[in-house]
C-alpha cells in the first residue's frame, strides 16, 4: 500500500512540475506577459478601437464625410448602441439617454433628467457636427471621467454615418459646407518655378 501511495505522490508531483515547465515556456515564446498589443492582433475585438499606426492618414474633414455619408448605414451602425440608447421620440432613457433630437442640442443637458456625469457637464457647449464626430471616436478621451464605457468608433466615415443616422432623428439640421481639397504642395511651387523661368526670357527680348 505504501509502495502504490508512493507511486501516485510521485507522478503527480511530476505532472505538476512538467505543467509548470509548459505554462512557463509557452509565456515566454507567445511573450504573453508583455504591456503592448501585438502588431497584428490575432482576432477582431467588437467596440475596441484599433490604434492608430505611427503613419496614419488623418481623418478628411467632418463636413466632407458628411456629404458622402449614408444614413442606412449609419442606422446599421447604431444597432451596437441600442444595448444602451433609445432613439425614438419620447423613449425612455436606458443605461444613457434617449437621443431623439440630440444633434445640436446642449451636451449633458435636458434628456428626461438623465444623470449625466460631471466629466460631460464640465465640457459646455453643443452637441454639433464636429462635437460628436470627436466623442465617438473616444468618449474617454472626449470627457476624462464620463460614465460613457464605449471604446469608440475608428473608422471615420462610419462615424459620419452615425451622425447622419442622429440628425435625420429628430434634429435635420443643415450640413455643413464640405471643404475644398488643399493642393499638394508640389503644385504651389509650380508657378512661381514657371515665372522664374521666364524671367531670364522677357529680359533677353527687352535689349
Amino acid at each position: 500500500m505504501d509502495d502504490r501511495f508512493n507511486t501516485i505522490a510521485g507522478w503527480t508531483l511530476f505532472g505538476g512540475i512538467v505543467a509548470l515547465g509548459l505554462s512557463s515556456l509557452s509565456g515566454h515564446y507567445f511573450l504573453a506577459d508583455k504591456d503592448h498589443r501585438p502588431e497584428k492582433m490575432g482576432y477582431v475585438i467588437e467596440g475596441v478601437e484599433a490604434e492608430a499606426g505611427a503613419g496614419a492618414a488623418a481623418a478628411e474633414p467632418i463636413a466632407n464625410r458628411l456629404a458622402k455619408g449614408d444614413v442606412a448605414k449609419g442606422e446599421a451602425t447604431f444597432a451596437k448602441c441600442k444595448a444602451c440608447h433609445t432613439i425614438a421620440q419620447g423613449g425612455a432613457n436606458g443605461i444613457g439617454p434617449n437621443l431623439w433630437g440630440v444633434v445640436g442640442e446642449a451636451q449633458a443637458a435636458g434628456r428626461g433628467g438623465y444623470a449625466f456625469s460631471d466629466a460631460l457637464k464640465a465640457k459646455g457647449g453643443k452637441w454639433d457636427f464636429a462635437s460628436l464626430d470627436e466623442w465617438l471616436t473616444s468618449p474617454a478621451k472626449y470627457a476624462t471621467g464620463t460614465k460613457m464605457s464605449f471604446a469608440g468608433i475608428g473608422d471615420p466615415q462610419q462615424r459620419a454615418d452615425v451622425i447622419l443616422y442622429l440628425n435625420s432623428q429628430g434634429s435635420n439640421l443643415p450640413l455643413p459646407a464640405a471643404e475644398a481639397a488643399a493642393a499638394p504642395a508640389g503644385d504651389a511651387s509650380a508657378p512661381a518655378a514657371d515665372a522664374s523661368a521666364a524671367a531670364p526670357e522677357a529680359s533677353e527680348a527687352a535689349k
